[in-house]
């Protein structure tokens, strides 16, 4: 993929690009490819394909960290030097 380098950039669009992706739960990088997509590719039938952090990303909070604990004694030990 090719890489792209903005210069120049105000702080204040700066820090509404950091607000937007925070809002969306994606880093800034994630955030301007969407935006560049959104605005370039709007009305094309195929969309760019979502990374597997983004679908991660789209998953709702639920549950508390308990639910996904280890249960003792389900686990066994593997041998990684073999």
């Amino acid at each position: 993929m090719a890489e792209l380098v903005v210069r120049d950039v105000e702080p204040a669009l700066v820090a509404r690009l950091k607000e937007r992706a925070d809002a969306h739960r994606r880093s800034v990088e994630d955030e301007h490819r969407a935006i560049l997509r959104d605005a370039l590719l709007a009305g094309e039938e195929e969309a760019a394909p979502i990374a597997f952090e983004g679908y991660l990303r789209k998953m709702p909070d639920a549950g508390t960290d308990a639910d996904f604990s280890r249960i003792e004694g389900a686990m066994r030990d593997a041998n990684l030097a073999e």
